[in-house]
């Protein structure tokens, strides 16, 4: 059954008072050889187990990371450290391993990405998170996450190449860093603090580099939407590709 919220108020915050709301797999195992019998008929040949697919481009640290439950990952991939440019795809993990959807491109923060995001940095933080809420100014397209539909998440201006905001909110899949699980995107609860930033989401791509926020195009993030399951425990993992291959 979905789970919808009501809208909660900003309470006077600003939207954009920070970021944009505001392994390496195992060595197959040779299964011992059979002894050769004492007739000319020849000894039957060893079978290898094929090791559990992994998520490419994930090195084991990053890997290890991902909870033991978590049975799909959105896994963003930066061009480098200091740039905006990314790749974004869904996982899927099945009984062989972790499966990959499409790819579709996407922007990070302005200046890349930060181990120790800080609010106004205009970097993305690095790592892994959960993702448990959404929300949108448009109606829920149907997604099992909790959604809350508010005007709370209109958003005016511009980006920084000039193009236009409007729309970037409609669909918002909050990322759970620096803030509490379980409420609406647009909570402005700050567990680690205000100068550690917050209002980290997934976001539609307004054509440009974000706050601290990852965006990608309207119908993907429809998609995301739609496939997000809260029993299958999703998480994101971000970060630029060096970063990732640890």
């Amino acid at each position: 059954m979905i789970r919808r919220r009501t809208a909660v108020a900003l309470l006077g915050a600003p939207l954009l008072l920070s970021g944009c709301g505001g392994g390496a797999a195992a060595s197959p195992r040779r299964a011992p050889a059979g002894r050769p019998a004492r007739t000319s008929a020849p000894a039957p040949e060893a079978t290898v187990e094929a090791a559990p697919a992994g998520i490419s481009g994930l090195g084991p640290e990053t890997s290890a990371a991902i909870p033991g439950r978590t049975r799909q990952a959105v896994v963003v991939s930066g061009r480098g450290r200091n740039s905006p440019v990314s790749t974004v795809a869904l996982h899927e993990r099945t009984a062989t391993g972790w499966q990959a959807g499409p790819k579709w491109p996407g922007h990070n923060a302005l200046r890349g990405w930060s181990a120790h995001h800080r609010s106004g940095d205009l970097r993305t933080p690095l790592g892994v998170y959960g993702l448990t809420d959404a929300g949108g100014l448009l109606r829920d397209p149907g997604t099992r996450l909790p959604y809350d539909r508010s005007t709370g998440f209109s958003s005016l201006g511009t980006g920084f190449e000039g193009e236009p905001l409007s729309g970037a909110f409609d669909y918002v899949i909050a990322i759970n860093y620096n803030r509490r699980p379980g409420t609406s995107p647009l909570d402005w609860t700050r567990p680690l603090g205000a100068r550690r930033g917050g209002g980290i989401w997934l976001h539609v791509d307004h054509g440009g580099p974000t706050h601290g926020c990852v965006g990608i195009a309207r119908a993907p993030m429809k998609d995301l939407l739609l496939a997000l399951d809260l029993d299958r425990h999703p998480v994101v993992v971000m970060g630029y590709a060096d970063w990732l291959a640890r």
